[in-house]
């Protein structure tokens, strides 16, 4: 007899599957050498450290004097001198007083939120943060408000019929690829006596002259999987808030430690992007690069300067359609549906990286041309 749970479980991935919703695991080469004869669109490493050679030594360097694993949670044992270099390094660039490492990005968003708010709290969010802000706020009973995406008017509403309260935005939008007005909305905040929250995911390490300090953030979560090329996540505050934290959240409270051997890459791969300063131009070169060959060939994109570079298709179908006939000329891109973005909003979603050179670039828009601009999609 079947079980009522494993009937859900089959009627609910055989409605996903019937929706073009389905998500499946698809495993990638087994080497980097081998991963060559694919040109990848899809990933975040946007300076591309994950396979840089100084990085790989840092990180054996890192196993050979702390080990490969932490061994325990950092109220126990796991805290190490590698972790407190780390901290204090991310403090340094960002001129917070104080900070505390997790093993995600996604962990150390649904731990702060948890943790800071409960039921009296009032929080405005940017309408696109990310799930893991969005799970957190609802775990924490905190009452939820939303503002229209980058809209200083919608958010100075908000604030202004609730001052005292706290507002969380993205530096850089993951799906978008825009990046929030930071300096017009720490102001706001500032005059509605409000705290910012600032999700600086994709934005960390990549953005100079914009880039996220405490000048606009109260607390900023940083995450090492994406411009560092790594593994793990910070959250930088105040030394009350990090002490708050570090006392109270369960994420932190029960889980292991991140390892002193990442904690060591990740604090080497900062090193790494002040010695090669090269690495952001070469990138920004390769953003300008692409928007103005897809211009040029008549290819609809946003607004987005940065590394994130969406193409709206619209319906989940077609999208995927145009990934797969991309993926049999070797080119990987993301393809992003519904619910991850809004129904009718599907899309490729381009990421530009470092490494990327400018015949692939050159190849990857001829590409496209031919299948978004010669043979038109349905809902384009």
């Amino acid at each position: 007899m079947a079980h009522p749970l494993t009937d859900k479980i089959t009627q609910q991935m055989a409605m996903q599957q019937a929706n073009g919703l389905l998500r499946q695991r698809h495993e990638l080469n087994a080497t980097a050498h081998q991963a060559e004869s694919v040109i990848d669109f899809s990933h975040n490493d946007y300076l591309g450290l994950a396979s840089a050679p100084e990085l790989a030594d840092a990180l054996y360097q890192g196993a050979l004097l702390y080990g490969v694993g932490s061994k325990a949670s950092p109220l126990v044992s796991g805290y190490s001198q590698a972790h407190t270099m780390l901290e204090q390094k991310l403090c340094d660039i960002t001129g917070h007083q104080a900070g505390m490492l997790f093993c995600s990005g996604f962990s150390a968003n649904n731990a702060l939120m948890k943790t800071l708010f409960s039921t009296t709290d009032t929080v405005i969010a940017d309408k696109l943060v990310h799930a893991s802000i969005i799970d957190g706020i609802q775990d924490s009973g905190a009452k939820l408000l939303r503002y229209l995406h980058n809209d200083i008017d919608s958010a100075a509403r908000l604030l202004a019929k609730h001052p005292n309260s706290v507002l969380i935005t993205e530096s850089v939008f993951s799906m978008d690829g825009d990046s929030a007005p930071m300096s017009d909305l720490s102001t706001l905040c500032r005059q509605h006596n409000s705290l910012l929250i600032v999700d600086d995911a994709h934005g960390f390490g990549v953005l100079n002259e914009n880039r996220v300090t405490v000048n606009h953030a109260d607390i900023q979560v940083v995450t090492f999987g994406k411009a560092l090329g790594c593994q793990g996540a910070a959250i930088l505050a105040s030394q009350q808030v990090i002490d708050f934290l570090v006392a109270n959240a369960r994420h932190y409270i029960y889980s292991t430690a991140l390892s002193p051997a990442n904690a060591h890459l990740a604090f080497s791969a900062l090193a790494l992007i002040e010695q090669q300063p090269d690495r952001i131009i070469q990138l920004n070169d390769n953003i300008a690069l692409f928007r103005c060959l897809a211009r040029d060939a008549g290819i609809v994109l946003t607004e987005s300067k940065t590394a994130i570079q969406p193409i709206i298709i619209g319906d989940n179908t077609s999208t995927m359609a145009v990934a797969e006939s991309l993926a049999k000329k070797g080119f990987k891109v993301g393809a992003i549906r519904s619910p991850t973005v809004p129904q009718g909003s599907a899309r490729l979603r381009i990421t530009l990286n470092a490494k990327h050179t400018s015949a692939q670039i050159h190849q990857l828009v001829a590409q496209l041309a031919v299948l978004l601009i010669d043979k038109p999609i349905e809902n384009q």
